[in-house]
């Protein structure tokens, strides 16, 4: 049997197919006049398909930028010296001042000899734009916190890694830069730069208190291999003071941490070496980071003033990594994205719409007034020619809309004796 029949429907009620290729739809297309057209609905599919294309290249964007996690773990490798990288100008001649480190081993270095020393002026430093106090950015302002990216410091990373030059200069010295790398225990210990003869039991001349000033600019400081364009809280960082009795006091939390995007580094905390050969690639870099406080004061003439870093190791290790998402979830977000956008939008679309014509049939109440309802639409002509405002208008003669003849208002006649009109009495007489 025929499948219109099946279904009792009737094949004049669909339109006929157009084209070769439309006559093989399975499904038949309803002719127009049986169709009501949605209002503003093409306004709303244009704003559906630009808010899912705006969607879409969003998260396309996003999944190719990749997501940066931080995770953190115990540190499992074991090493024993760790690397200090520092670049420091003080206001004071080379020859007054004493460079130090001690470490909770016991151990002290003589970072004097290790490290080295250049006069210089002390006006020819600080007049960088990136020069700043500490817990300040750029020219002074407040710093605000930036969202790491990796291969920012992947980049910086893979730049020249050596110091600077100094500066030529003329006339007298009035300042001494001390920078270079030296190796020490991986311990808690203690960086100092004092004045010569204050601090340690030394023979020699006994400086004058009055050429004490230990303002200071901070070019590097840093630990583990050097990279001089990774920026850590006291790079670029100034200090002064007037006063000779002042001692500038930083405490370090010093937490090793990896940059990576190889998916092989992110299981393991060992630092480089000949064994694991991710930790020396171009992909991950090994560092440590550190977080300071600054607890700078005024000293009395019994204490002894200068320049003290104070530093700790943390036993743990914070691994940021860059991570992709794989072809299959990229596609499963943009299935959801756009079934979400499709499915939110008809549900606003059809609360629109019962809105508009809930307020459309009270205003219809409002502006008629009350009667026998005829089942004609207001506006619309009968066939008597009269229009109709959707009552029984009692005015207009004409058949009734029900199919019978329309009532007439009763009409009042005289009557003179015994109840007959009048006519009707003359009549009779």
């Amino acid at each position: 049997m025929d499948s219109y029949s099946e279904s009792r429907l009737n094949s004049d009620d669909f339109a006929p197919a157009k084209g070769i290729v439309a006559s093989f739809d399975a499904f038949p297309k309803t002719k127009a006049t049986y169709l009501t057209k949605a209002r503003n609905g093409s306004a709303l599919t244009v704003l559906l398909l630009t808010t899912c294309a705006y969607l879409m290249m969003t998260e396309t964007t996003h999944w190719w930028a990749g997501d940066t996690t931080h995770s953190f773990s115990v540190e499992k490798g074991v090493s024993h010296t760790l690397q200090m990288n520092m670049d420091v100008v003080v206001a004071m001649k080379c020859s007054d001042l004493h460079v130090n480190v001690q470490d909770a081993a016991g151990d002290r270095i003589l970072a004097g000899e290790t490290l080295k020393k250049d006069s210089t002026l002390w006006s020819q430093w600080g007049q960088s734009r990136d020069t700043h106090k500490l817990g300040y950015g750029a020219q002074d302002k407040p710093k605000l916190e930036m969202e790491e990216d990796v291969h920012d410091y992947l980049h910086a990373a893979n730049r020249k890694k050596k110091f600077s030059r100094t500066p030529r200069f003329r006339g007298p010295p009035d300042a001494c830069r001390i920078y270079g790398s030296l190796e020490g225990n991986k311990v808690q210990g203690d960086f100092h730069i004092t004045a010569r003869g204050h601090g340690y039991m030394e023979f020699g001349e006994h400086l004058d208190h009055n050429a004490f000033n230990f303002s200071h600019h901070i070019n590097e400081l840093s630990f583990g291999p050097f990279y001089p364009s990774l920026i850590n809280p006291l790079d670029k960082t100034y200090a002064t003071t007037e006063l000779h009795f002042y001692k500038f006091q930083y405490y370090l939390s010093i937490v090793p941490t990896i940059y990576t995007t190889e998916s092989k580094a992110l299981g393991s905390s060992t630092p480089p070496s000949s064994s694991n050969s991710w930790g020396r690639s171009s992909n991950t870099v090994w560092t440590n980071q550190y977080a300071v406080t600054e607890q700078s004061h005024v000293v009395g003439e019994s204490t002894v003033p200068g320049i003290f870093v104070k530093y700790d190791i943390e036993p743990i290790t914070l691994t940021i990594a860059e991570e992709w998402g794989g072809l299959l979830a990229l596609l499963v977000r943009l299935v959801n994205v756009i079934s979400g956008v499709l499915v939110a939008g008809q549900w606003f679309y059809q609360i629109g719409d019962w809105a508009y014509e809930t307020w459309l049939k009270r205003g219809r109440g409002r502006a008629q007034s009350q009667g026998v309802l005829t089942g004609r639409k207001s506006g619309e002509y009968s066939s008597n020619g009269y229009k109709s405002n959707g009552y029984v208008d009692y005015s207009s003669p004409g058949p009734s809309p029900y199919g019978q003849p329309q009532p007439q208002p009763p009409q009042h006649t005289p009557s003179y004796g015994y109840g007959m009109p009048f006519n009707e009495k003359k009549r009779s007489d």
